[in-house]
């Protein structure tokens, strides 16, 4: 079976290890808004949703050469935001990690403080995607920047953040062994597999985006997982449309068998590199 073609991203939740550097980050040069904040936990989002949720721990460190968080990717509505979003970077002296032409999309890489890697992107229409064989190619070309930039600008001098409808689009997992990754994501939740990267990544997604989440060994093949409490993902969340869709990956997931929580309601589950996954059809 395959996962629900509705199937979209919820939040990503990370660790980080100084709350009021990471919200400032975030709210200044990134342009969330802070709909929550209780203790050591502060929720992010630019519309009525939560985007991002970070907590606080003093004693956490980064550990290089472990599975868990590539990146997670910003999914802005349109071009106009891209360039609000990259002027608004340079505005702020913010240090760029890189930006591509992917193809389906257009995309900027930079890091939080904490060295948590972020791609904020915007997507071309689905039926300029670029295929070839009957398979997705989604490359890395040089990003245009001067062109991105000679976008509108109606919003200078008031800059607002980032909009509404911003959410996740998808996250990028480093994973110790991919033909293991594969099976669980695609022969047991039920995504398809979109494209393969020279043996070391996968991208796979539902309802044929070109993808939901990437997979990838750059960390090393055999790479273990992250201490408890280390900086970097918590879990990240995958919406389904309705409880019955939950049922039916619930059911996959029993047969496997792998070992499933369930909390509210949601279905948590750690993939064969431990990272964690929540299901929910809460909206």
């Amino acid at each position: 079976m395959t996962l629900h073609p509705a199937t979209t991203m919820g939040p990503v939740h990370l660790t980080v290890a100084d709350l009021d550097r990471s919200v400032r980050f975030y709210e200044a040069r990134l342009g969330f808004k802070t709909r929550r904040r209780e203790g050591a936990v502060a929720s992010l989002g630019a519309g009525g949703d939560d985007v991002l949720v970070l907590t606080e721990s003093g004693r956490a460190r980064r550990v290089p050469g472990t599975t868990g968080l590539y990146h997670f990717a910003v999914l802005v509505p349109s071009r106009i935001e891209l360039a609000h979003s990259l002027r608004r970077l340079v505005e702020t002296d913010t240090v760029m990690q890189g930006f591509a032409d992917h193809g389906v999309s257009e995309a900027l890489y930079l890091a939080d403080p904490d060295g948590n890697g972020i791609e904020i992107y915007r997507d071309r229409p689905r039926a300029d995607w670029p295929f070839s064989g009957g398979g997705l190619r989604m490359g890395t070309d040089p990003l245009d920047t001067d062109d991105l930039l000679r976008e509108p600008n109606d919003s200078a001098d008031r800059w607002t953040g980032l909009a509404a409808e911003t959410r996740i689009g998808h996250v990028h997992l480093h994973v110790s062994q991919l033909a293991d990754a594969e099976r669980f994501y695609v022969d047991v939740l039920g995504f398809a597999v979109m494209q393969r990267y020279a043996r070391t990544a996968l991208f796979v997604s539902a309802g044929g985006y070109h993808h939901h989440i990437g997979l990838n060994t750059w960390a090393g093949v055999g790479a273990p997982p992250p201490p408890e409490g280390a900086i970097g993902l918590r879990h990240f969340v995958v919406r389904l449309p309705h409880e019955a869709a939950i049922g039916e990956v619930e059911q996959r997931l029993r047969a496997a068998p792998a070992a499933v929580e369930t909390a509210d309601g949601d279905l948590m589950v750690r993939d064969p590199a431990h990272n964690v996954i929540r299901f929910t059809s809460r909206p």
